[in-house]
């Protein structure tokens, strides 16, 4: 593949928010291929996960994707597990302190991180590595030293901090420390290239590309990605919200969950999580747009495209055919009773007070064995409120049609 076709794959999907920004990285990685190519090397290229919690989603599969872009170009990505950053937690995206985890929570939920990676990642070409192998070893004057890089003003121009202080809300110390932990990360690691999302911005393109370059290295390119709303279609996804799609799961449950999402949710969907070319991509829109391609044929295709991603074409078209049978060949009742659902109750309210089951004990069984299924995705947490309106099934025999008040 030439350097310009490279250059349009490995920006596929970028947002920066500024384009002049994306034009000065697309020129960087540009010169930074080209220089590659002449010389035999390949980039050094990462990206970092914190194990905030066991489970990897469909949102964290955006950045390694374009991981596994690069893998497939040759050159060397590292998969970071952020060992030591998740002591604080990345405050990027959030409008309050996040909680403060123990090491041994951290290292028990990175456990699975790195198999969970491989459903993408080309195992045989993928380094793993944890961020406390440098951090945890840094002293007080060595943290001084790499502070003295940055000002305050800086940390307050971010809209999450800006908004807080504005508010008279507490904005920690240790908050701060958090950006600088991760520029210290890509120098650690000589990265050519840095891969993340939209709420990832300063972090990489301010804090990393300052300090390696006050570090005296050269200072990486930050290939920043969209975010993944959830199935809701109207926030980031995320498994505390309760709107993700899991990793850790089976092809049936993802195939579900992705043919529950809204339409609008689509075009994103279709841009960032599968392995079409812009070209199919635009196609695709341009076809629903005028109407030749029908919303649930286009959903169909997608679930399709993401359940073989993960499981392979075979137990992804046992999946669609489940789905087709249960959901449009008529082998779930024609007529159900309507159960009207509050905002306010969750999937456990739902399921007793609607009497699909004798007890809430049973009902958290019942989810737990994900034998609870809206639309045919598998409710998977029963204190989350209740998502959407649609046809719920408890077993395989017991279906209720949820619609909102």
């Amino acid at each position: 593949m030439d350097i310009d076709r490279q250059v349009a794959t490995l920006m596929q999907g970028t947002e920066y928010g500024d384009a002049d920004l994306k034009k000065a990285m697309t020129q960087e990685l540009r010169e930074r291929l080209t220089e590659a190519q002449k010389s035999g090397r390949s980039l050094r290229v990462y990206c970092g996960y914190d194990p905030r919690t066991t489970d990897l989603h469909l949102g964290h599969t955006i950045t390694m994707r374009k991981l596994r872009q690069f893998q497939d170009l040759g050159h060397d990505v590292t998969f970071l597990i952020g060992t030591y950053t998740s002591l604080i937690g990345d405050p990027s995206d959030k409008d309050k302190l996040r909680p403060i985890l123990t090491q041994d929570q951290v290292m028990e939920n990175a456990r699975t991180y790195a198999e969970q990676a491989f459903k993408v990642l080309d195992r045989n070409k993928t380094t793993i590595r944890h961020n406390h192998e440098w951090l945890s070893e840094l002293s007080f004057a060595d943290l001084i030293n790499l502070a003295s890089n940055f000002t305050v003003q800086q940390f307050l121009t971010r809209e999450n901090f800006k908004l807080r202080f504005e508010k008279g809300d507490a904005i920690f110390l240790h908050e701060t420390f958090y950006a600088i932990m991760q520029a210290y990360d890509a120098f650690m690691l000589k990265a050519d290239v840095q891969v993340g999302g939209t709420d990832q911005l300063f972090n990489i393109v301010t804090a990393g590309r300052k300090l390696m370059s006050a570090l005296g290295a050269r200072p990486n390119i930050g290939v920043i990605m969209g975010i993944l709303p959830g199935t809701d279609g109207e926030v980031r996804m995320s498994k505390s919200l309760g709107n993700h799609i899991p990793l850790n799961t089976d092809a049936n449950d993802m195939y579900g969950k992705v043919m529950s999402l809204p339409d609008k949710a689509m075009p994103e969907f279709l841009r960032l999580v599968t392995r079409w070319t812009a070209e199919e991509v635009d196609e695709k829109l341009a076809a629903l747009k005028s109407e030749s391609l029908h919303p649930r044929d286009a959903k169909m295709e997608l679930a399709l495209e993401i359940t073989e991603i993960f499981y392979g074409s075979e137990a992804a078209g046992t999946a669609q055919a489940e789905f087709v049978r249960i959901f449009q060949e008529g082998s779930m009742p024609q007529e159900m009773p309507e159960f009207v659902w509050q905002p306010e109750q969750t999937v456990l309210d739902v399921l007793v007070q609607a009497g699909l089951v004798a007890s809430r004990g049973e009902g958290r069984r019942l989810i737990q064995q994900k034998g609870a299924r809206l639309d045919g995705a598998a409710l998977e947490d029963p204190n989350q409120v209740f998502p959407h309106g649609g046809v719920l099934q408890a077993g395989k025999r017991k279906f209720l049609r949820v619609v909102k008040d």
